[in-house]
């Protein structure tokens, strides 16, 4: 393996045996030429800085950029105000886009990385990220591409904010910036992001983003076939293909300039592809002579990007071979003074401060948002009867009425009106710019999502059914949930999901249209679970997570249950038990707070979802026996109304926990164990669907929660704790 003093040893020879001239630098001026130059020293000396400061026993990461240097070049061709979404080789295009910008010590931001020190600036220690809200480089953690269908989504925001009239965060004629390295072009979300940025240009919608191939030869230790990138996406229609040696500087530059210039006159997606050299293995752990021979290693030290600029600049005239070595060893020193100071930096000391960024909740001026949104002109039916599909219609169109950046999509939403109808009508209403369909693709539905709120948008986007969820959960867990984490809430991405879910659906069910798994969301940091069952709760929830995510940047899975979005009735057909007055606009649900239904003191039902119509029907025919129940809707499975949940459970002594989700990895888990974190004494049981998927027609019954089966647990647990022994 090629270690940093071998990189080292090649340089100081290869500059040695270089001969000043005096002709033009090719399409580099000299002063581009110059900061391009110093832009790949930092980084180069950054890289073999963190190895050392590993061996001092205070560097975490070094996953370095040497080899990649000619991404400094990518840098310069664009603007500093182009959003760039950044491949973790990406050490000189950072540096060289501080220096454009100007003020930003590139080397300290990355140094405070590798070293965890809570003062960086971006993540404040909790990982080693490339990004800057001065710089506007968004802090990515991908390894597979999962940030390319975010870049789609910003790239997209930028004409549709313009013709919304509102204010984004880029500027209007901006370039959407993503790189990754050619291992991931083989993913799906890399293979759906360019799909959708393709399938937009193709309907004529503007699309500047330019999606750049590091192309190194390897992913990790697996080659990438020889000339498969360009083979993949060389002829893809829709998607303009520039390509170029990343390790001649000249070369690099002149051909990102053309990429850049492409995408921002014609605002249609383009694929750079720069053919890059890795050094010192994918990371410092990484034994590189376990898989690559010796004359490979040799070929990539030819290939080296800084004796390529050195050579550019000496034959130039603008440095002779001593100067540049003069210049080389003046940075390193530089960047090793920085490292020794990084050492000493303070990390995070507490889990409190650690979690400080990742939901922060506010919850005041969230319900001053909501009230604000009530009194914006809008015409809702206040007190007419809905059922919930109709009360999540009557909220989106209040919200759309009062939020010029809001905007609703997925698939079937626009002139369908959603399969359910949930989104009916709104599309005529208020135009197919802010209510649209989008292409067959969850990950692209919520990476336009991601970009749209990164933007400056209010994004709402529906996922058809939950089961669909899950071909894109990486997209609210890796991205949506850790962007706040990693840039200290420097950038947000306000969202709302709504998800159509849960079981009980009739004569269309199976288990992909009656999905019960929520464990996959429970677990994601930060994200709000709203389960809303009743309408006016549907209305007054909806607000809360479009108000949290406006005032938060709060990022809300939104579940809607199928089964009641037209249920009318509760205990008998024809009772309208189940209908509801819609509430009056600035009406809001506090993120975490739980509704109680009842005053028995027997037996508190806990529940949410199509549990709630479940255990009140059930709670009912427990009374006619004498036995006095409350049932209490959770309404929010995250985070849970513990202090609701507890008040109500004493409140009995007796706690009865009716899910809907499957016993293992289910709601149900959690509701128990708070309860016994909380301290709880009393009994606690539960009843939940069974450990399978949901099969079709009648025979789902046979998994899902009755209330016969409410009913049953009911009695043994007051046959196990009577009443009279509370």
């Amino acid at each position: 393996m090629s270690g940093v003093e071998d990189l080292d040893r090649h340089f100081r020879e290869a500059v040695a045996g270089l001969r000043p001239a005096a002709h033009a630098a090719g399409p580099l001026d000299t002063r581009t030429a110059l900061d391009l130059f110093e832009a790949q020293l930092e980084s180069r000396h950054t890289d073999a800085a963190a190895r050392w400061m590993q061996q001092q026993g205070r560097g975490y990461y070094t996953i370095g950029s040497s080899g990649h240097e000619g991404n400094a070049a990518l840098a310069l061709a664009l603007r500093p105000t182009d959003p760039a979404l950044l491949h973790y080789r990406s050490g000189a295009f950072y540096c060289a886009r501080a220096r454009q910008a100007g003020g930003v010590d590139a080397v300290r931001d990355m140094l405070l990385g590798v070293a965890a020190g809570a003062d960086e600036p971006i993540a404040g220690g909790r990982h080693k990220v490339y990004g800057r809200r001065e710089l506007a480089v968004m802090p990515q953690t991908s390894t597979i591409a999962s940030h390319l269908p975010r870049a789609v989504g910003a790239a997209w925001s930028i004409a549709r904010a313009k013709r919304l009239g509102v204010e984004c965060a880029w500027p209007g004629d901006a370039v959407v910036c993503c790189s990754f390295g050619d291992a991931s072009v083989n993913h799906s979300t890399a293979a759906g992001a360019i799909n959708s940025a393709c399938h937009a240009a193709y309907q004529g919608l503007p699309m500047p983003v330019l999606f750049v191939c590091e192309d190194n030869g390897l992913g990790i230790s697996v080659p990438t076939p020889h000339d498969w990138v360009r083979r993949a996406y060389g002829n893809r229609p829709g998607l303009a293909y520039f390509a170029a040696d990343g390790c001649d500087p000249a070369a690099a530059f002149a051909v990102a300039c053309e990429a850049v210039a492409h995408v921002r006159k014609n605002r249609q997606p383009a694929f750079l592809h720069l053919s890059m050299v890795r050094f010192l293995g994918h990371a410092g752990s990484d034994a590189e002579a376990a898989y690559r021979v010796p004359s490979e290693v040799a070929a990539d030290l030819e290939r080296d990007p800084l004796p390529a600029t050195a050579r550019l600049l000496t034959a130039a005239g603008a440095l002779t071979p001593q100067q540049v070595l003069d210049r080389y060893d003046e940075v390193g020193g530089r960047v090793f003074a920085v490292a020794k100071e990084a050492l000493d930096s303070a990390p995070l000391t507490t889990a409190t401060q650690i979690a400080a960024p990742i939901a922060p909740r506010r919850p005041d001026l969230v319900a001053a948002e909501a009230r604000r949104t009530g009194e914006l002109p809008a015409a809702p039916p206040v007190g007419e009867a809905v059922t919930v599909a109709q009360a999540i219609t009557h909220t989106l169109a209040d919200l759309l009425g009062s939020h010029p950046e809001m905007v609703v999509f997925g698939e079937d939403v626009g002139r369908k009106g959603g399969v359910y109808g949930a989104t009916r009508g709104l599309q005529r209403r208020f135009g197919t710019a802010r209510v649209f369909d989008t292409l067959l693709d969850e990950q692209a539905i919520l990476g336009l999502a991601l970009g749209a709120g990164l933007s400056g948008l209010l994004p709402v986007a529906e996922i058809q059914y939950l089961a669909y969820l899950h071909n894109a959960e990486d997209q609210l867990r890796g991205e949506a949930a850790t962007l706040q984490f990693f840039s200290q809430g420097q950038y947000r991405n306000p969202l709302v999901v709504r998800i159509a879910g849960y079981g009980y659906q009739r004569g269309f069910g199976g288990h992909f249209h009656n999905d019960n798994a929520l464990g996959v969301l429970r677990d994601v940091p930060g994200l709000v679970i709203a389960s809303p069952a009743r309408p006016d709760d549907a209305a007054a929830m909806l607000r809360t997570c479009v108000a949290a995510g406006k005032v938060d940047g709060t990022v809300s899975a939104f579940l809607e249950p199928i089964a009641l979005y037209h249920t009318r009735d509760l205990h008998t057909d024809g009772d309208s038990g189940w209908l509801a007055a819609y509430p009056p606009p600035a009406q809001h649900v506090p993120i975490g707070r739980a509704r109680t239904y009842g005053t028995g003191a027997d037996l508190t039902l806990v529940t949410f979802g199509n549990g709630l119509r479940i255990a009140l029907r059930a709670a009912r025919r427990l009374e006619r026996r004498g036995i006095a129940c409350r049932v209490v809707d959770l309404r929010w499975l995250a985070p849970l109304p513990v202090d609701d949940l507890l008040r109500e459970a004493r409140a009995t002594g007796r706690v009865l926990v009716v899910d809907e989700t499957r016993r293992t990895g289910g709601v149900s888990e959690g509701v128990v164990t708070a309860l016994i974190d909380a301290g709880f004494t009393g009994s606690v049981r539960r009843v939940a669907s069974r450990d399978s998927f949901i099969p079709l027609g009648q025979a789902a019954q046979l998994v899902l929660v009755s209330e016969t089966d409410v009913e049953r647990a009911a009695d043994e647990l007051l046959s196990a704790v009577p009443r009279d022994h509370r």
